[in-house]
């Protein structure tokens, strides 16, 4: 009997140990999650590096942005240490830089900015378009069930249909096998943890839940890129690896019912490709926006 998917990978992805840093002011260090490719998740590092810069500021000021860059490839279920420098501690804003280390060389890099929050209008952008209920879409494990084809293996079937942490259901359709749909600059994909996100130790459940939106948003954000090129994730010879990354973070994230992830390719040229993606709520309230540059080789 195969188990049921769970979140666990999200928040053991996020859980940090302190360690004794060698370059900054503070260091954590936390473990690159399994996955059936050469180099790990990306997310896994926007995460982590976000989970210890909040470690690292005072509770009254919360994660509004993020700038990344990706320097080296990770090694898989291994330790990263991350290291913080406080770069400043205003009245209303702190800035943090982390780096990711391992095998005693850099491999992600950011800057994190923190605000207090302050009075002021409010205004948030809604979705373009009516989108079909995630209840009305299959899950990437129905989707896969009868579905073969590509460098797809049994092992990169499993981690779709269940491994990621998060029950994701595309709109128009999938590109793991074939672009489904139109080859259009955009795609959106519902996401929702399988479960409740388990606590994390040193973090606020709004933290956990802000470090979760940032680990789930690598997955899929080069996807209409692929897509308007007409590229699958299982063709052969194809190779991507996230180049740099950047995330704001207008409200609290909520991981607790079905998200909105609205995508567009923006460019494409040179074996780059940029997207952009906006998470929203049911009700339609903007919660983040995400750009991303990644590198796009096919065979």
């Amino acid at each position: 009997m195969t188990a049921a998917p769970t979140s666990a990978i999200v928040t053991a992805a996020l859980t940090l140990k302190p360690a004794a840093p060698e370059h900054f002011d503070l260091a954590f260090t936390a473990t690159t999650q399994p996955c059936p490719w050469p180099k790990a998740y990306g997310g896994d590092l926007v995460a982590q590096a976000a989970a210890a810069a909040m470690r690292s500021v005072p509770d009254s000021k919360s994660l509004h942005s993020m700038h990344s860059y990706f320097l080296r490839p990770a090694d898989i279920g291994a330790e990263v240490r991350y290291e913080v420098e406080v770069v400043r501690d205003g009245r209303g804003y702190s800035t943090r830089q982390v780096r990711g280390y391992q095998n005693g060389k850099a491999l992600y890099v950011c800057l994190a900015n923190f605000a207090a929050g302050e009075p002021g209008g409010s205004f948030h952008a809604e979705p373009a378009a009516e989108i079909p209920t995630p209840e009305t879409l299959p899950s990437s494990a129905e989707y896969l069930a009868e579905r073969t084809g590509g460098t797809m293996t049994d092992e990169s079937k499993a981690y779709w249909r269940g491994g990621r942490g998060f029950d994701m259901r595309h709109v128009p359709g999938p590109v793991y096998l074939t672009v489904d749909g139109e080859r259009s600059p955009h795609q959106a994909v519902w996401v929702k943890p399988f479960d409740a996100l388990r606590a994390v130790e040193g973090l606020t459940d709004a933290q956990r839940d802000l470090a979760a939106l940032a680990y789930v948003c690598d997955y899929t954000i080069l996807e209409p890129v692929l897509r308007v090129l007409g590229l699958a994730w299982a063709d052969p010879g194809l190779v991507t690896a996230s180049l740099d990354h950047a995330m704001w973070f207008h409200r609290p994230a909520e991981t607790a019912d079905w998200l909105l992830y609205a995508q567009e390719a923006v460019a494409a040229d040179a074996g780059r490709g940029l997207g952009t993606g906006r998470f929203f709520t049911r009700d339609r309230r903007h919660l983040a926006t995400v750009v991303q540059e990644g590198m796009i080789r096919p065979a």
